[in-house]
């Protein structure tokens, strides 16, 4: 499935919902929709607390959807085409000499 799908299909569920509304209590702006990004993040973290495998795999990809369709969502309020953004982030990163940026000791960002 492509991202243009994805995002129709996360949009026509947002406005079901009527969180596009104005006075939605649930009301989908950037901010609140970076907070969310972050918090379900985390909740890819609870998978492995204590393991280093996820031993829930299905909750775990139920965390990455939702993750998926924040940051889907975020892009596209922000006027980002994810996929182009994507491309150029990797075509930014093969260039980087990752050793060179970095102490041996120190994690990698992408």
């Amino acid at each position: 499935m492509d991202l243009d799908t994805l995002t129709s299909e996360m949009y026509a569920f947002v406005e079901s919902k009527g969180w596009l509304d104005g006075d939605s209590p649930k009301r989908q702006t950037p901010r609140s929709l970076a907070i969310s990004l972050a918090l379900e993040a985390s909740e890819v973290l609870e998978h492995f607390q204590w393991s280093e495998e996820a031993q829930q795999p299905e909750a775990l990809a139920e965390e990455l959807a939702d993750v998926l369709l924040y940051l889907l969502q975020l892009a596209s309020l922000n006027g980002i085409d994810l996929g182009e953004a994507t491309m150029r982030k990797l075509r930014k990163n093969r260039a980087r000499d990752w050793a060179a940026s970095a102490p041996d000791d120190a994690p990698s960002s992408l």
